[in-house]
């Protein structure tokens, strides 16, 4: 599998491990070498169907000796992911992993059920409330760990987060369509994902629970495919330069899987190794305000 098993320490057997877009892409890459590692897993996906049919592969190829629960959430919708935390924590007595990987691009202008736009609200609203709502379960984990899957797309935020702007109409013009050029909105909730982690990190100390956000590279998967023609043909164009999904899956499944004494907490790591972030992913007050914006916006959506 491209090298996902070399110098794996194996600290995953046993453990288990909630992780969202496990469907396909490095997420369904990852949950097979996760669970090839030993490791109990918690498959979050919008599909029930696509799920269950991962879920039954999955405890197949590792000869039943796992557990591998699914739980159905739109990760939209606020609502629905609250929902499905309440069958998790009903389900999981010990939490050890959370994986938040589960992202999408959007070319249209939408907004969801809870007035957020779409791209934030998949990309950074759902694994901000997804942790929070499974943190105190992370807890009595041993060593708990928040992994969040970024991007070098990160960098396309040369501004930072327009916290003015939390709906992104200026990406967007007037019939709603996405603005030439690329998805600055889809690099800000890139952005964010690093931003909250950081944050996460500050929040968690004195705790056993640590958090990493990685960049798994440019893949090749479907990612990108639904959002037109032009969208489609830069996706075939990207696929010859692309990477497959295992290897794109490697920092993420050693991120779960090395002794934590080999990682720093809160860190950005690209290719196993700590990477190089935008000064706008380095700033310690934008992470603050990240935190304190995005629980307005999850208790909005309870009002």
């Amino acid at each position: 599998m491209d090298g996902i098993h070399e110098s794996s320490e194996r600290n995953v057997s046993g453990k288990y491990v909630v992780i969202t877009g496990a469907t396909s892409g490095i997420g369904l890459a990852a949950a097979r070498e996760l669970a090839a590692r030993g490791a109990n897993l918690g498959i979050v996906a919008r599909n029930a169907t696509k799920a269950n049919a991962v879920a039954n592969e999955i405890r197949a190829s590792a000869g039943n000796r796992i557990t591998v629960d699914v739980f159905i959430a739109d990760m939209s919708s606020q609502r629905s992911i609250r929902r499905a935390a309440n069958e998790i924590l009903a389900k999981c007595p010990k939490i050890d992993i959370l994986i938040n990987n589960a992202g999408a691009m959007f070319v249209d202008h939408k907004l969801t059920e809870d007035g957020i736009e779409m791209t934030m609200a998949v990309n950074h609203i759902a694994p901000f409330l997804l942790t929070r709502l499974l943190l105190d379960r992370l807890m009595l984990s041993e060593h708990g760990r928040v992994i969040t899957t970024s991007s070098h797309g990160h960098k396309m935020a040369r501004k930072g987060i327009d916290f003015d702007d939390l709906s992104g109409k200026r990406y967007f013009d007037f019939f709603g369509k996405l603005k030439g050029g690329p998805n600055f909105r889809y690099g800000e909730s890139k952005l964010a994902n690093i931003l909250f982690t950081t944050e996460l990190m500050q929040r968690l100390k004195g705790t056993n629970v640590t958090a990493y956000s990685f960049d798994p590279g440019l893949v090749a998967t479907n990612f990108n495919r639904d959002n037109g023609w032009m969208a489609r043909m830069t996706a075939t164009v990207m696929m010859w330069f692309a990477r497959t999904p295992e290897k794109g899956a490697e920092t993420m499944v050693w991120l779960a899987d090395t002794d934590s004494k080999n990682l720093e907490n809160g860190r950005y790591y690209v290719d196993k190794h700590v990477g190089t972030l935008s000064a706008q992913a380095s700033n310690i007050e934008a992470a603050k305000k990240l935190w304190e914006t995005s629980e307005e916006q999850i208790r909005m959506s309870q009002a």
